[in-house]
């Protein structure tokens, strides 16, 4: 009985709320002119990746980067936005990430490779020098919105705009072996433009949600390698 009833009283205020809602006159909170919005953003296809090539190989080929957007991860990131003039936004936006993974050196075995696997029974076997790495990536971009109302659907905007950025990203790794001459390093970095569609719903004065895609764009890539830099 006591939980029931404290279900019963936690569900009606709820039920005022929406009948008074309802049966009241809609609230505009969509921005206007000097309003400044902040939002925290997650993406496809909005960052550069490389991965560093080992130092050991005789031979080296480097291939295009893939821009398939169902290859790349989702990244965080974040977007400022001024309404300079009513149905107009100008943005900023970008996203930022490091990684560092420790390394640790060589750790020799006991086996001979030469030997059969019956003559190598019980020895230790040797372990590789885990490289010590690091990844640093981040993305910039400034753009234009323009806003229309959707006179049916209170507090729901649609927009189209244009995007211009700028993505980078270095990846380096150093084992503690002696065959290996200096650091390996990959670095590369994308400008990108694109014409943006997307649709926001202004819940509260200082809150809202919407959803964007880039269904046109162009990206300029430009990547190197450099497996043995001292």
């Amino acid at each position: 009985m006591k939980i029931n009833k404290l279900l019963i009283l936690a569900a009606f205020p709820l039920m005022c709320l929406t009948v008074q809602a309802q049966g009241g006159p809609k609230k505009d909170y969509t921005p206007k002119q000097g309003d400044i919005t902040m939002a925290a953003t997650v993406g496809y296809n909005s960052y550069a990746s490389v991965n560093a090539l080992p130092g050991t190989l005789a031979n080296y080929e480097a291939a295009v980067l893939s821009t398939n957007w169902e290859d790349k991860k989702l990244m965080v990131g974040f977007e400022a936005g001024w309404f300079f003039k009513d149905l107009w936004k100008l943005n900023l936006g970008g996203g930022l990430n490091f990684t560092n993974n420790p390394g640790y050196s060589a750790v020799p075995g006991t086996m001979d490779e030469a030997a059969s696997a019956e003559d190598n029974m019980g020895e230790i076997p040797g372990y590789r020098a885990v490289a010590d790495a690091s990844s640093f990536s981040y993305n910039v971009f400034v753009g234009v919105d323009r806003y229309f109302e959707m006179k049916k659907v209170p507090n729901l905007m649609w927009y189209t705009g244009l995007r211009v950025g700028m993505a980078y990203a270095q990846n380096q790794m150093k084992y503690d072996e002696s065959e290996i001459m200096g650091k390996s390093v990959g670095e590369t970095w994308n400008l990108r433009g694109s014409i943006t569609f997307g649709v926001d719903y202004f819940v509260l004065p200082a809150m809202y949600i919407g959803a964007q895609i880039d269904p046109f764009s162009y990206t300029y890539n430009m990547t190197s390698y450099k497996p043995r830099r001292v």
